[in-house]
């Protein structure tokens, strides 16, 4: 895991790093409906393929690596790992897992099923260890569409991106699947993630795995 530590007196941000760490703290979300179609059209798995673009479109901007780290100092981090929820349906609890990224799909998708073979059915929050702190979050809700999605981080201390995707829908020979994506506005503005988020469409209709 690598980085770098960001340079407050020279950064070109600090004054809205300031004022919404401090005056106005403040995190966001934005819902949009991601065009599937050519994912689910290639026949792979859908969640590792979205795991996969979204660390590699994370990867592509600072503004989706930064974090404060335990002594509060802000970094930005070289690359960032997928940390995604697995449900179990005995006791409808669900666990953390994470999933190293490096190279290719298909050697993402071939690392992702076997942390899920050995992982993916024991209980516990997090149950594979060692899961680094350049994580960024990934949850799938399955069960329902939805149009808004927000999450409440107490004490806004939180600058990882928080990613949440609902069920996916078909129709006119489409397929769409709602993606919340919450930010902190002191290191990402509405820009960033429109940007991000156009990155990731575009992504989705170039895959190929």
């Amino acid at each position: 895991m690598g980085y770098k530590a960001v340079d407050l007196g020279s950064w070109p941000r600090r004054e809205f790093f300031r004022h919404y760490m401090s005056a106005v703290p403040c995190t966001y979300s934005m819902t949009v409906r991601l065009d599937i179609t050519n994912i689910l059209d290639s026949g792979t798995k859908l969640y590792p393929a979205m795991l996969y673009l979204l660390t590699k479109e994370v990867d592509r901007w600072e503004q989706f690596r930064m974090a404060l780290r335990p002594g509060g100092e802000l970094v930005l981090y070289d690359h960032m790992e997928p940390s995604y929820t697995v449900f179990h349906r005995d006791d409808e609890t669900f666990s953390n897992l994470w999933t190293e990224c490096s190279g290719d799909y298909p050697a993402f998708l071939r690392a992702y099923e076997r942390d899920a073979a050995e992982f993916g059915g024991v209980h516990g929050f997090a149950p594979k260890p060692g899961m680094p702190e350049n994580c960024f979050t990934v949850s799938m809700l399955p069960w329902a569409e939805f149009e808004g999605f927000n999450l409440n981080t107490a004490g806004f201390g939180y600058l990882i991106p928080i990613f949440t995707m609902g069920r996916f829908r078909r129709e006119n020979g489409r397929a769409s699947l709602p993606l919340a994506v919450q930010v902190h506005h002191a290191v990402c503005d509405g820009f960033h993630v429109c940007r991000f988020i156009d990155g990731l469409q575009a992504a989705a209709d170039g895959f190929c795995p």
